[in-house]
């Protein structure tokens, strides 16, 4: 009766109220899984003597964490949409299929990844642009984490099923048990073990590893709509294949997160240096206290869209988009003023070296000066994604960074005298244009899809 409820509550609830009910846990979530990225680099800028290096080295290893992101979202994000729109349209069988397939491509994903990025490390860490005095301490954190990235994978992946189900609470949870035992283990493990980096890394594996435990207990209990069973894990091509092609677009969105990182830290080494590898390392982890929540708040959205949008309910869908649209834009524009005004307290928080704070501060003054624009892009692209439109999604995540952002790093330090600065205002100038794209392909179609009503 519970699980009814909890699905019927999609079709019947007040809007706001539903929305926030779903979005908060989900951002809290965000925020918490924030803490995964972040905490180790806080307490790593602050180790005596090394730290500044230390800093830059495990920052070089972002190119290959978000590549793993990119492989687990491929499954989640792909999936869980599709799950939620076979639960608007009855058919619960279908949407268990679609989640158990998920999480069998992961446990593919995690064999195959761990191989290949534990062997290539040293060497695609160089490539990165790990200096003679960074590398040591990028192998040191990468291997570690590589080892327990199949955690990584499911934790990330299997996630979006909990949320989509309704279950905000209980996704929230899984991301807060994990930090806090991350938070409790670092500095355990850096500093009274002596670890160094190497026990930051262990320390995030350990607590991701806490919570895939707690995704997979939750999923093949009793309180779950969906339950994941072994019968359903058989890989399906007819399951699995509409999964891989509307995770694809999120996919494209994070693994060229991956290449960009790549592209800015090769063309800041070669026009800056360490510092401004460092100082990228630093603007990367603030701007992720932008795009984390703003993702809280539409996964908030995602499962009343994608069901409303099964049960061919267009009022609900509409409503809760355009609330999703405005508190997105709203809160990209609140961090965008306060990233111009106070930068250094930003970067304040990751280290203690005057010289590297100076330098961020000002760098990140011109990497943020197009973020307000992001909170409609995001809204508008989880929106396609939630209504299961794999093909724009796709062009609009390619848009904004292989289309524009990648060949703009490249070009733009050729009309500056200051080459480094031009590297930064890649980011703004692509950010604004994409933004502005993908908005106005968004309302030009929105009514489009919702008239095709229910297939």
């Amino acid at each position: 009766m519970k699980n009814n409820a909890q699905t019927n509550e999609m079709a019947t609830a007040s809007i706001p109220k539903l929305f926030f009910k779903l979005a908060i846990p989900a951002v809290v979530a965000q925020v918490v899984n924030l803490l995964y990225n972040i905490v180790d680099r806080i307490y790593i800028g602050h180790i005596p003597e090394v730290g500044a290096s230390a800093l830059t080295g495990v920052g070089l290893f972002s190119a290959i964490l978000m590549f793993l992101n990119a492989f687990a979202m491929m499954a989640g994000a792909g999936g869980a949409p599709l799950a939620a729109i076979a639960l608007g349209k009855n058919d619960k069988e279908k949407a268990e299929k679609i989640m158990a397939n998920s999480f069998s491509l992961l446990l593919v994903f995690a064999v195959f990844l761990t191989l290949g990025f534990y062997i290539a490390a040293p060497t695609l860490l160089t490539l990165f642009g790990a200096s003679e005095v960074t590398l040591p301490y990028a192998v040191d954190y990468a291997r570690i984490y590589i080892l327990g990235s199949v955690f990584v994978l499911v934790v990330m992946g299997m996630n979006p099923f909990i949320t989509t189900q309704g279950f905000a609470q209980i996704s929230m949870l899984t991301t807060m048990i994990g930090a806090v035992i991350n938070i409790i283990l670092d500095p355990i493990f850096i500093f009274a073990l002596g670890m160094g980096v190497k026990g930051a890394a262990l320390a995030t594996v350990l607590s991701q590893a806490v919570g895939a435990l707690w995704i997979l207990r939750f999923l093949t209990g009793k309180k779950t709509t969906l339950r994941l069973k072994k019968e359903n894990m058989k890989l399906d091509p007819r399951i699995f294949g509409p999964t891989l092609g509307l995770g694809i677009s999120t996919f494209v969105m994070l693994s060229t997160e991956s290449i960009l990182s790549i592209c800015f830290t090769t063309s800041l080494a070669k026009y800056g240096g360490d510092p401004a590898v460092g100082a990228m390392t630093i603007i990367t982890s603030v701007s992720m206290l932008v795009t984390m929540p703003m993702q809280g708040f539409c996964q908030g959205g995602q499962p009343i869209i994608s069901y409303n949008f099964g049960a061919d309910n267009k009022k609900r869908v509409k409503k809760t988009f355009y609330l999703q649209f405005g508190i997105c834009l709203g809160y990209a524009t609140l961090f965008w003023a306060l990233s111009m005004l106070i930068p250094g307290v930003f970067a304040g928080i990751f280290t203690d070296d005057a010289v590297l704070v100076e330098y961020a501060a000002w760098a990140m003054r011109i990497y943020m000066a197009g973020i307000f624009a992001f909170g409609a892009q995001i809204s508008c692209q989880q929106s396609f994604m939630a209504l299961g439109q794999a093909k724009i999604s796709l062009f609009l995540a390619c848009l904004r960074k292989i289309i524009l952002l990648i060949p703009l790093i490249f070009i733009l330090p050729n009309f500056f005298a200051d080459k480094v600065f031009g590297v930064f205002l890649a980011e703004p100038v692509s950010d604004i244009i994409a933004a502005t794209v993908t908005a106005i392909a968004f309302f030009s179609q929105f009514n489009k899809i919702l008239n095709k009503g229910k297939k």
